[in-house]
C-alpha cells in the first residue's frame, strides 16, 4: 500500500493514507498522528492497535480503527475514491460503508479471503450465525466495488463465485521489495553472524501461521539432526512459530534454528544467507491466500522448496521456470528424498536455477512493472485526469 500511494503522489496525485497510530505487533510504538511520507499525506489513528496478544484484543482494536477510517472518510473533502485492502481483517468493510455515504468508486486491494480462510481453518462452522454473518458482510462489500484485484488466477476464480465479474477483475500479483533484496557479492554478514559459512542453509522466512503449515518439514528435519553441514532455519514470528520452537527444544536439535523477524533494512542480507527458500501454503488455502513468501526468495536469486498442494500459484511459477521443487504435506519420506536430492545438486545448478527466479521477476513481476500497472488501474477506477508524472526522487 506505501508503494501504491508513492507512486499515485509521484504522478501528482493527491494521496491519503489513513492508518494507525500504534505499532501493530507493539503496540507501545506510537508514531506520529500526522506527517508527509514520499509526498503521501498520512494520517495516523489513535487507539487502534493493542497488540496480538489475544483474538478478543484484535478485533477490539479493529472495530475502533474501523469507526475512526468511517469518521474520517466521511469527513475528507474532495474525495475521488478509496482503495481498500483485507488486511487487517473487515477494514474493507470502512471503506464499503464510506463509499456507499459519499458516492465514490472503490478499489477493492484482495490480500487474502478472510471469512473463507477462518473456515477453512475451523474457527467458524460452515453454517453458523458467524459464518453466514461475515458471508453477507464480504458480499456488502464487494457489491459496492467499481474494481477488484486478485492476487492470483485462482483468487479470481474464488472472487467470481462472490459474484465479481470479469469487467471488474484485475490478476495482479504483489510485488517484493526490489530495492531491499538485492543478491550481495562475497561474504554474506547474516552468515558469518550466525556462524553459516560452511553450511547449507533452508530458511522459511515470514510470519509463520497455521495457514502455512511446516509440520511436514519439521518433522523431515529430523533425519538430518546430526549432520552439522546443515542449517534450517525459521526466521519471522507469528502463532506457528511455537511449534518450531517446541520441535528445537523437544528434538534437542543443534542445527535447526529459530531467529526474530527481521527489519525491512536487514532483508537484503537475511534473505541472501539462505542457499534454498521454503514456501509453504496450507491444503484448502489455494486462491484464499497467496504465497507472498516466493517473490521475497526470487528477488534474492535463490531457489524455491515449496511445501503445499500440487496446483497452486507457486506451482505455476515452478512448472514454467523450473526454480524448484515441491513437496505434499503429510509427505515427510518424500521431502526427506527431495532435500537429499538439493544436497545433492551442484552448486553451479543451484545458482543457475536462482538466477532463473531472478529473472523471471525482473522481466514480468518486479515492482516497477506491477506497481506502475496497479497505479493504471487507480487512475482508470477513479476517472483521475492524466497528470504528468514528476521525476522519481534520489534513492
Amino acid at each position: 500500500m506505501a508503494d501504491l500511494a508513492s507512486e499515485l503522489a509521484r504522478r501528482g496525485h493527491n494521496v491519503r493514507v489513513v492508518t494507525a497510530r500504534n505499532g501493530y505487533d507493539d503496540p507501545s510504538l506510537v508514531y506520529p498522528a500526522r506527517e508527509t511520507l514520499r509526498g503521501v499525506d498520512v494520517q495516523r489513528l489513535p487507539f487502534s492497535s493493542f497488540g496480538k496478544a489475544s483474538l478478543s484484543r484484535r478485533l477490539f482494536g479493529t472495530i475502533i480503527f474501523m469507526m475512526q477510517c468511517v469518521f474520517s472518510g466521511l469527513s475528507s473533502r474532495r474525495l475521488a475514491g478509496i482503495v481498500i485492502t483485507t488486511s487487517p481483517p473487515l477494514s474493507d468493510l470502512a471503506g464499503a460503508i464510506i463509499a456507499l455515504f459519499r458516492r465514490v468508486p472503490i478499489l477493492y486491494w484482495g490480500m487474502d479471503l478472510y471469512a473463507v480462510q477462518i473456515m477453512q481453518l475451523g474457527k467458524l462452522k460452515r453454517n453458523g450465525l458467524g459464518a453466514k454473518l461475515l458471508a453477507a458482510l464480504q458480499r456488502f462489500i464487494l457489491r459496492r466495488c467499481t474494481s477488484v484485484v486478485a492476487l492470483d488466477r485462482f483468487m479470481a476464480q474464488n472472487l467470481k463465485k462472490w459474484g465479481v465479474r470479469d469487467p471488474q477483475l484485475l490478476v495482479l500479483p504483489p510485488w517484493p521489495h526490489d530495492e531491499y533484496i538485492q543478491p550481495i557479492s562475497g561474504a554474506n554478514p547474516f552468515r558469518a553472524l550466525h556462524g553459516w559459512e560452511s553450511k547449507f542453509v533452508f530458511m522459511y522466512s515470514g510470519n509463520h501461521t497455521t495457514s502455512n503449515p511446516l509440520r511436514t518439514f519439521l518433522d523431515a528435519s529430523l533425519a538430518f539432526k546430526d549432520d552439522d553441514s546443515i542449517r534450517f532455519a525459521f526466521v519471522g514470528g507469528g502463532v506457528g512459530k511455537r511449534e518450531v520452537e517446541e520441535h528445537i527444544r523437544q528434538h534437542q536439535l543443534r542445527n535447526v534454528v529459530s531467529l526474530p523477524h527481521q527489519p525491512l533494512s536487514e532483508l537484503k542480507n537475511s534473505l541472501t544467507a539462505a542457499d534454498v527458500h521454503i514456501v509453504s501454503l496450507g491444503n484448502g488455502m489455494v486462491g484464499i491466500i497467496h504465497p507472498c513468501k516466493v517473490y521475497g526468495a526470487m528477488a534474492a536469486a535463490r531457489p524455491i522448496l515449496y511445501l503445499g498442494p500440487p496446483q497452486s500459484h507457486v506451482t505455476d511459477l515452478l512448472d514454467r521456470h523450473q526454480f524448484g521443487w515441491q513437496i505434499t504435506h503429510g509427505d515427510v519420506e518424500g521431502a526427506i528424498k527431495t532435500i537429499d536430492t538439493i544436497l545433492a545438486t551442484p552448486r553451479s545448478a543451484l545458482v543457475e536455477m536462482g538466477l532463473a527466479a531472478k529473472a523471471v521477476l525482473h522481466e514480468s513481476l518486479s515492482q516497477s512493472i506491477l506497481c506502475g500497472r496497479l497505479a493504471d488501474r487507480v487512475e482508470s477506477t477513479f476517472h483521475l485526469r492524466n497528470i504528468q508524472p514528476l521525476p522519481s526522487p534520489p534513492v
